[in-house]
């Protein structure tokens, strides 16, 4: 007898206003400092490209992007902690660098906490260069954290 591994389905698509709840769950189990409802609400409501990630239809991650002017900015992308690892923060990656050059942005630009040396990594190997830093811009549990800035070319 042999077992059959079944893959699980991944999806990502726009995300909505039903998705909130269940966006702000992912967001306190990945995070020290999440984003509220209020922000998640505001990023729809102001039109930045905002997708989910489900695997099995469980949101799973989630990722907003603004995008104006040639330039993209990756404002959140996160996954859940037991999905990490797996993938799926590269996928929305790549998601949102096809729908920024579909938007005319030729550069990405992110924020990062100095010490996310795995999110570091992803952005490093999705092609991702460091081009400066923001002086305590992240609250972090004893002050503030220094942010790293990072820039793609995408065009």
């Amino acid at each position: 007898m042999s077992a059959i591994l079944k893959e699980p389905a991944v999806v990502i698509r726009a995300m909505s206003a039903t998705d909130i709840g269940d966006v702000v769950a992912v967001e306190r189990s990945a995070y020290t400092h999440p984003w509220s409802e209020g922000i998640m609400r505001d990023c729809l409501r102001v039109g930045y490209s905002c997708w989910v990630c489900l695997v099995d239809d469980a949101v799973v991650g989630h990722a907003v992007m603004s995008t104006a002017v040639g330039e993209a900015h990756l404002l959140n992308i996160c996954v859940a902690p037991r999905w990490q690892g797996r993938g799926l923060g590269q996928r929305m990656l790549k998601r949102l660098f096809r729908i920024a050059c579909e938007r005319n942005a030729d550069t990405m630009f992110l924020e990062v906490r100095e010490s996310n040396s795995v999110a570091r990594a992803l952005y490093e190997r999705q092609g991702f260069t460091e081009i400066g830093q923001r002086r305590g811009y992240y609250p972090a549990q004893a002050g503030r954290e220094d942010a790293i800035i990072y820039a793609k070319t995408l065009l």
